[in-house]
C-alpha cells in the first residue's frame, strides 16, 4: 500500500468508521469538540472562506425544538444521541475574508459582492468542511451520525437567520447497541477513475 497514514489511522477514520444510529450516553465535552474543529479547520476551501457554521445542541428544550423538524426515523436517535451538532452555511462568509484571505482582500468584493455567488460558494465549501468535521469526530474516537432527512426551513428558523442555510445535522457520540446498519456496497476504482 502506498499510503502514509498508519493502518490503524485508515480503519478508525475511513474503512471501519460506520455513520452510528444508536448512542450510548457517555457524554461529549465541549473540550472534544473544540479540539475537533482545531484538527478539521484547517481542510482546505475556496479562498480560504471557510463558511461552515457549527450549532451545538444541548439543553433539553433546544433537543426537544429540533427533534419535531426531524423525518419521523431520524427522530428516536435525534432525542438520544448525547450531542447533536447543525452544520450550516454562512452566506455572509465573505465579510471574514479580509481576514482569512489577506494577502487579496478585494476578493471579498470581486467575487463575492452578489448573494447567489455567495450562496453557491457557500454551499460547496461548507459541505467540504462537513466532510472534514465528520471525519474529525471519528479523529476523536466518536462516531458521527450525518442526516439530511429534516425540514431544512424549519430548523433554519428555529435555530438560525436568514443568512444561514442548514446543510446537515450529526448526531455525535459513543456508538451505543446495535448501532450499525450492514456495510453497503461501493463503487471499484475503475468504475470511478478515467484517465484522459
Amino acid at each position: 500500500m502506498s499510503l502514509v497514514l498508519d493502518p490503524a489511522a485508515q480503519d478508525l477514520l475511513f474503512r471501519e468508521a460506520r455513520t452510528a444510529n444508536t448512542f450510548s450516553d457517555e457524554p461529549v465535552t465541549d473540550e472534544q469538540v473544540q479540539a475537533i474543529y482545531d484538527l478539521v479547520k484547517y481542510g482546505p476551501t475556496a479562498f480560504n472562506q471557510s463558511p461552515l457554521r457549527i450549532t451545538l445542541v444541548r439543553s433539553p428544550e433546544a433537543r426537544e425544538r429540533l427533534v419535531r423538524h426531524m423525518a419521523e426515523g431520524n427522530q428516536p436517535k435525534t432525542a438520544a444521541a448525547p450531542l447533536v451538532a447543525i452544520l450550516s452555511a454562512d452566506n455572509e462568509f465573505h465579510e471574514e475574508l479580509p481576514t482569512l484571505f489577506p494577502h487579496f482582500p478585494q476578493a471579498k468584493d470581486l467575487f463575492f459582492s452578489e448573494r447567489p455567488a455567495r450562496e453557491g460558494a457557500a454551499a460547496l465549501n461548507a459541505a467540504l468542511q462537513a466532510a472534514y468535521f465528520i471525519v474529525g469526530v471519528r479523529a476523536a474516537g466518536l462516531a458521527a451520525g450525518p442526516m439530511t432527512g429534516f425540514d431544512f426551513e424549519g430548523v433554519r428558523k428555529e435555530f438560525l437567520d436568514d443568512d444561514h442555510t442548514p446543510l446537515m445535522v450529526v448526531n455525535i457520540g459513543k456508538p451505543g447497541p446495535d448501532a450499525w446498519f450492514p456495510r453497503s456496497p461501493r463503487l471499484a476504482y475503475d468504475d470511478v477513475v478515467t484517465t484522459v
